[in-house]
C-alpha cells in the first residue's frame, strides 16, 4: 500500500460531522476540560522528555526541572478538578479504593492483568 493510498482509507473512518463537536465547543467547562486535558498531556511529554534525554542521551537529570514539571501538570489538574466540581483529596480517595478492589493488600502482577473492570468501576461511583 503506497502512503496516498493509506491517507484516502483512513479519512474514511475520521468524522466529518463537526456540528455537534462545535456545539460542544460552546460548554465553558469543556473548554476548561480541553485545556486541562491537553496541557496534562503536554506536561507530561516534557517529564518523559527529560527522563528520556538522561536515560538514552545521558544528559544529566535535572530534578528541579522534574518537579517543576510536576507542578505544572498539578496546576492543570487543579483547573480540570474544578471543572468537575471535586476535590483532589476525594479523587485520591476513590483511587486508592479501586487499586483495593483490583489488587487487594497487595501488588499482583496476574491481577493487574486479569482487572475486574465492573467491579472497578462500580468502587468508583459508590
Amino acid at each position: 500500500m503506497d502512503s496516498r493510498a493509506y491517507i484516502e482509507q483512513a479519512k474514511v473512518t475520521e468524522s466529518q460531522d463537526f456540528a455537534p463537536i462545535l456545539d460542544r465547543l460552546k460548554e465553558p467547562e469543556l473548554l476548561r476540560m480541553l485545556h486541562a486535558a491537553m496541557g496534562i498531556s503536554t506536561e507530561a511529554g516534557e517529564l518523559l522528555d527529560a527522563i528520556k534525554k538522561h536515560v538514552y542521551y545521558g544528559k544529566s537529570l535535572d530534578r528541579t526541572n522534574l518537579v517543576e514539571e510536576m507542578g505544572d501538570a498539578f496546576w492543570y489538574l487543579a483547573i480540570l478538578a474544578d471543572s468537575l466540581g471535586v476535590d483532589f483529596e476525594s479523587v485520591m480517595q476513590k483511587n486508592i479504593e479501586k487499586l483495593q478492589v483490583r489488587y487487594g493488600d497487595k501488588f499482583s502482577a496476574a491481577r493487574a492483568i486479569h482487572r475486574n473492570l465492573s467491579n472497578e468501576r462500580q468502587s468508583l461511583e459508590s
